[in-house]
């Protein structure tokens, strides 16, 4: 058995030595550290850091391949005045006694649609490379007319003494809904006269160059189908 006395005197040079190497391995540490950190500095300044990550964006341009969205696309409008003048005689009886002449005008507008909702899968092809598009659309249609009702009215009535007699105990002796019909029709044949198809393809064909163009395509190809009659114009 060790004598307690040198057993004391043991453990406190033990701890003594560990005090002692405790610095010289913190300090040693410390050294390790630092040239590590100049190290990278030096590499950085040299070569920049080497394993930085860098993001390249291969990304295809963005492709249209569907247009409905657009629904229906009113690519031009015109404005149409026309005037209905209607004569019902009465047989066997005079102008004067029984009868009405209506004149009236007829303010209103018809437009030229582009139908988007009616295309195809197929109807936008875009090249392999992504720089060129095709867009084919149906040909452009005139909807029904549009009447203004605040602008349209009777410019002149002229109605025989029974009528007269009639519209004393009516607000309305004689309805317009007839006239508004007239009118409505007059107007549709008066549009097909017009270059309202060709405006209409026209400004379709400028919409779309512009938004295509937009969405990267530096060839855009915007054509219309080939009716019946023959292509379009």
């Amino acid at each position: 058995m060790v004598p307690p006395g040198i057993d004391r005197r043991y453990h406190a040079m033990r701890n003594n030595d560990t005090r002692r190497r405790f610095p010289s391995l913190l300090l040693g540490l410390t050294l390790i550290v630092g040239l590590l950190v100049a190290a990278g500095v030096v590499i950085d300044r040299l070569w920049g850091t080497p394993f930085t990550t860098e993001t390249v964006d291969h990304s295809p341009p963005v492709v249209i391949v569907d247009l409905r969205s657009l629904a229906e696309f009113h690519a031009a409008q015109g404005q149409f005045e026309v005037i209905v003048d209607q004569e019902h005689d009465v047989s066997w009886m005079p102008s004067a006694l029984a009868g009405e002449r209506v004149q009236f005008v007829g303010v209103g507008t018809v437009d030229a649609v582009v139908d988007f909702t009616t295309l195809s899968s197929g109807a936008v092809v875009v090249s392999d490379d992504g720089t060129s598009v095709v867009v084919t659309l149906p040909l452009p249609y005139l909807e029904e007319p549009v009447l203004d009702r605040e602008e349209s009215h009777v410019m002149n009535r002229d109605r025989g003494l029974f009528n007269r007699v009639g519209g004393m105990f009516s607000d309305n002796p004689t309805s317009e809904e007839g006239l508004y019909d007239a009118a409505a029709e007059k107007m549709a044949e008066a549009a097909q006269t017009t270059d309202l198809i060709q405006r209409a393809e026209d400004n379709t064909k400028s919409m779309l160059y512009t938004l295509l163009r937009n969405l990267g395509f530096e060839h855009v190809d915007v054509r219309f189908q080939v009716s019946s009659a023959g292509p379009s114009t």
